[in-house]
């Protein structure tokens, strides 16, 4: 199992950045995808490159500003997904978010942790 890790500090408020996030059927932040539907505790969408997914959220927490989701069904079958996104205060401006996300089998990290980085940038453009 692979662990991907990524921290970066936002210029806003942690409550802004948890706005953006813990609404789990926003995408525009999400480059490569389009339309979220939501079934339940999941959420539904095509993703460019990897077909549909469907993640089911396990925390979605604002005392603690963490989301957790693991993809429960994917075009190529995962033995283990489970993602993490942690939003921490710095200051009234300023915010931390820690996204990690755990994956099995390993062959997947490179696509997964491009998804990261991207949805990061994404994040930046929606805050501005």
């Amino acid at each position: 199992m692979k662990v991907l890790k990524e921290e970066i500090i936002f210029d806003c408020s942690a409550k802004v950045l948890w706005s953006i996030l813990s609404d789990i059927s926003r995408c525009d932040w999400v480059p490569s995808v389009s339309h979220i539907m939501l079934e339940g505790d999941c959420r539904v969408f095509d993703m460019d490159g990897m077909g549909q997914v469907k993640e089911k959220i396990l925390l979605n927490d604002s005392r603690s500003m963490t989301l957790q989701y693991s993809a429960i069904q994917t075009r190529t079958p995962i033995n283990h997904h489970l993602a993490t996104m942690k939003v921490s205060m710095i200051d009234g401006n300023k915010c931390k978010l820690r996204w990690t996300t755990e994956i099995d089998p390993e062959v997947f990290s490179d696509a997964v942790h491009h998804g990261m980085l991207i949805s990061i940038e994404g994040i930046k453009k929606v805050i501005g």
